[in-house]
């Protein structure tokens, strides 16, 4: 690489680390009262999926620890947002499943923050937002890739 390509690139990531701050800290003031952005993003997939997943595979997907995890289901459990259960054929395994009341308690947070996220896209102007899409994309699934 030459100091040009350097410069490019240490300028993406700068600002896509500043984006990735100021988004999750708007997105955070408009969940609703008690939602943390991890419980949204958790009910967020798992409403998406529409089937259960175990604690690891949550903690690959949101590439964060297990306990980490296990600390987030925890609190989204008592909140009675999702249910645990144990793997009938391996003990050793549980299978976690948004409850309806977890589903209500994402369309809420969805309904506060989509009105948020609507207004920057139309801000910027959809076709540009559209034609950035891809690039981001690739550079999500290179990033992904190169986790091992």
């Amino acid at each position: 690489m030459n100091d040009r390509t350097d410069e490019v690139a240490v300028a993406l990531f700068g600002e896509l680390f500043m984006a990735d701050q100021l988004a999750r800290n708007r997105i955070s003031k408009a969940l609703p009262k008690g939602m943390e952005l991890s419980h949204f993003s958790v009910l967020n997939h798992l409403a998406r999926l529409n089937d259960e997943r175990t604690p690891a595979q949550l903690a690959r997907a949101f590439h964060v620890t297990r306990g980490a995890m296990t600390n987030t289901l925890t609190k989204l459990e008592w909140a009675g947002h999702i249910h645990i259960r144990p793997d009938w054929d391996d003990a050793r395994q549980k299978f976690v499943a948004i409850s309806p009341s977890g589903r209500a308690a994402r369309d809420a947070a969805v309904a506060s923050v989509a009105p948020l996220i609507a207004e920057v896209v139309t801000d910027l102007g959809a076709e540009r937002v559209r034609a950035v899409l891809p690039v981001l994309r690739e550079l999500r699934l290179r990033l992904e890739n190169d986790d091992g």
